[in-house]
C-alpha cells in the first residue's frame, strides 16, 4: 500500500478532510486524548417565548438543535468568564 503525503499545511489537511479523503493515516493518535466532563445534570430554564424564537431562528440557520446551541453558548461563555 502507497503511503500518503502529509498535509504541508491545516489549510491542506482540512480541503483533504472536507473533500473525503480519508485522513487516518496523517493523524498521530498516539497523543489523544478523551475528556470525560463530568456527571450531567439537569438544569430547566424559564426564558421568553420571543427569546426562543430568536434562539430557534438561530439554530435552523445553522443548523443545530436548540439544546445543543444553548451548551456550546453556555461552555464559551464560561470559558470567557474564566480568562477574566
Amino acid at each position: 500500500m502507497k503511503k500518503k503525503k502529509l498535509a504541508k499545511s491545516s489549510a491542506e489537511f482540512d480541503r483533504r478532510f472536507d473533500s473525503g479523503e480519508d485522513i487516518h493515516d496523517l493523524i498521530d493518535m498516539s497523543q489523544a486524548r478523551v475528556i470525560h466532563h463530568g456527571k450531567k445534570v439537569r438544569i430547566t430554564l424559564d426564558i421568553s417565548e420571543s427569546l426562543v424564537k430568536e434562539i430557534d431562528d438561530i439554530r435552523k440557520r445553522i443548523g443545530v438543535d436548540r439544546g445543543a446551541l444553548i451548551k456550546v453558548w453556555l461552555h464559551e461563555k464560561v470559558k470567557q468568564e474564566k480568562t477574566v
